[in-house]
């Protein structure tokens, strides 16, 4: 369809029409960004999550010192989407640990908490040893997440998460 009316001479009534209303809908947007308190924190929110995303993946990037061993284009692919490939392995595990972290929370109707981790990112990168030695296997590791979940079920840790200035979120 854009093809279409692309393909069209300038003055197309139709592709006139669209123009109208994507200025239209672009003023409308722009008032309810200025007359929203809420808009404006959400799309600083999304954004600050892609900063976030992207710092971590120049952190797994520069491993190495940021030099590339790398001597063709194709190997600086396979470099690239390796890089790519552990960041969002990190964000799964985050994200599957704070799952099962907001599961535990709901069990025991903790509101507070709840209401934390709702607004957490799993793009964390401060738990993981970036210059560590690292060994791959064809075996399957067991990892338990429920395990991992308990060691945040102390109430002085959410207690000092959730309340601001009660001591630091890591005592």
């Amino acid at each position: 369809m854009v093809r279409k009316l692309s393909s069209y001479a300038r003055h197309n009534n139709t592709k006139q029409a669209l123009w109208e209303l994507d200025n239209i809908l672009r003023t409308i947007y722009i008032l309810d960004f200025i007359d929203d308190v809420e808009l404006p924190q959400s799309v600083q929110k999304a954004l600050n999550r892609g900063e976030a995303y992207h710092r971590f993946r120049r952190a797994v990037s520069f491993i190495n010192g940021g030099k590339f061993k790398v001597q063709t284009e194709t190997e600086q692919q396979v470099w690239n989407d390796c890089a790519r490939l552990i960041a969002n392995a990190v964000i799964y595990y985050n994200t599957a640990l704070l799952s099962k972290v907001y599961e535990q929370k709901v069990a025991a109707g903790d509101l507070d908490a709840i209401a934390f981790i709702q607004g957490m990112s799993p793009v964390a990168w401060q738990h993981v040893n970036m210059f560590g030695s690292f060994e791959f296997s064809d075996e399957d590791p067991d990892i338990d997440m429920d395990a991992l979940a308990a060691q945040y079920a102390d109430s002085v840790f959410w207690s000092n998460a959730t309340n601001p200035g009660q001591g630091d979120l890591f005592d």
